[in-house]
């Protein structure tokens, strides 16, 4: 009977809820908090590590659809967050993240099986956000398949965000904005405007 129980509530479990999405990120976080002993810099690279399964394939079942990038990097984001320390420092101070905006660039296809590693870098902040660069990599030969960008920004603090990054760090100067990351928060500003008279 505990048995019968027990199955129809796992069943209704996955059901209803993207178990997988839960487990792996419990399981990024807790592999993170046993190998992340000492705190990582906020501009040190974090890295994860996946394998494209059948599960993330596309239609033709030959590499890994978009959406999965972008899951990815879910996992990425919560594994640099809690290596680095800095959801917690934002935390204590009432506030939270969330993605304000992403891109992916997708420059070879990740085949059925192949391992991979995404890695992270926080390449610049402001008051309000923080703009990661994520890479997806295959660990074979090394080469660069996809590259992410990601806007993180902060809710309910009353301090800046840079007064966290240098109570965290405070020989942390603030990156310069590369070219790439100019014109994609251009674009964002121009998307934004145009929604605004839109309304």
């Amino acid at each position: 009977m505990v048995c019968a129980c027990t199955l129809v509530l796992v069943l209704l479990l996955f059901m209803f809820f993207d178990v997988n999405y839960f487990l792996r990120i419990i399981f990024t976080v807790g592999t993170g908090r046993i190998f992340c002993k000492k705190r990582k810099s906020l501009l040190e690279t974090t890295t994860t590590y996946g394998i494209c399964t059948t599960q993330d394939v596309d239609l033709i079942l030959k590499h890994m659809n978009n959406a999965r990038y972008l899951r990815e990097l879910d996992f990425a984001r919560f594994y640099y967050w809690d290596c680095t320390g800095l959801y917690t420092a934002i935390s204590k101070r009432g506030g939270g993240a969330v993605q304000g905006a992403s891109t992916t660039r997708y420059r070879r296809a990740l085949p059925v099986f192949t391992p991979f590693k995404v890695t992270t870098k926080l390449i610049y902040w402001d008051d309000r956000n923080l703009y990661l660069e994520h890479q997806f990599v295959s660990i074979s030969d090394g080469f660069v398949r996809a590259v992410g960008l990601s806007k993180q920004t902060t809710f309910g603090l009353k301090v800046p965000l840079t007064d966290i990054v240098k109570e965290l760090e405070p020989s942390a100067e603030q990156p310069q904005i590369t070219k790439e990351l100019q014109l994609w928060m251009d674009s964002m500003e121009e998307s934004s405007q145009k929604l605004k008279k839109r309304d």
